[in-house]
């Protein structure tokens, strides 16, 4: 099985906008990294988690399931691709994507459209070696570790491609997105499937190994075998789990091609 194959939102979003709300703490470092900017297109924008809703927004997805869960008076969203976005050059302060690259057909693409539609661009996303160290990955779907540290291309080849500047986001014990690796400190909570179904990596390893993995977590916990080999985690506030925003400005610009409907 392919780990880092493309998962359809329109078989798996139902119910994404009640798992993934933004998280403060996150949402004020990408905001911090748009700048001064005015206008924003949000690419790959799901639901509409960290829009930053006092900027122009306009929205980029899809998937018409992810689309129908937009909250009202969210920014006007677009049926698009990252790979062929339909606005001219330089439409754009900023173009940002949180989570959605490495669904992307084509990922360099994308954040290559991203870069010729707007002056700068703000990624957030794991740094996808690291996703093997992470101890869901590592003591649960063991047999998965390889494969994810192997997604091509890599976040630091994303970097490179469009010029960015790479740091790492912390990510709270508390977080209030339902994100992967939200839960790190909270490890009962990958016991209850509408938690799990907020995240595509369930659907990536297939539901026999999802329960093996769970029936696994389930029995340490009881056991508090997961408590002694994860003593160290019970008193961080925060964890380095690989989490990275990336930040590219026009100074990095190289010629790309030209959407059809731009010229």
């Amino acid at each position: 099985m392919d780990i880092a194959r493309t998962v359809s939102y329109d078989r798996i979003g139902e119910g994404y906008a009640g798992a993934r709300r933004p998280d403060p703490r996150i949402a004020q470092a990408i905001w911090a990294a748009l700048g001064d900017a005015e206008t924003v297109i949000h690419v790959g924008a799901g639901t509409g988690s960290y829009e930053p809703n006092h900027l122009d927004v306009t929205a980029v997805e899809p998937s018409a399931v992810m689309r129908s869960q937009r909250p009202p008076g969210s920014a006007r969203c677009v049926a698009a691709v990252a790979e062929s976005l339909p606005f001219r050059d330089q439409s754009f302060d900023v173009a940002m994507s949180v989570l959605s690259d490495h669904h992307w057909r084509d990922p360099l693409a994308g954040l290559c459209e991203m870069q010729r539609v707007a002056k700068r661009v703000v990624v957030f996303q794991w740094d996808f070696v690291q996703i093997p160290r992470f101890w869901l990955v590592r003591a649960y779907l063991a047999d998965f570790a390889a494969p994810l540290a192997d997604v091509r291309p890599t976040t630091a080849e994303r970097a490179q491609t469009i010029g960015a500047n790479m740091s790492p986001v912390p990510i709270p014990w508390d977080c209030a997105d339902g994100f992967f690796h939200a839960y790190w400190r909270r490890p009962a909570a990958y016991l209850d499937e509408n938690v799990r179904r907020g995240t595509s990596v369930w659907a990536r390893v297939g539901r026999t190994i999802e329960l093996r993995a769970v029936a696994a977590l389930d029995a340490d916990l009881a056991s508090g075998a997961w408590q002694d080999r994860n003593a160290e985690l019970v008193n961080l506030e925060e964890a380095e789990l690989g989490a990275r925003l990336l930040v590219a400005d026009s100074t990095h610009r190289r010629p790309r091609r030209r959407h059809p409907s731009a010229s």
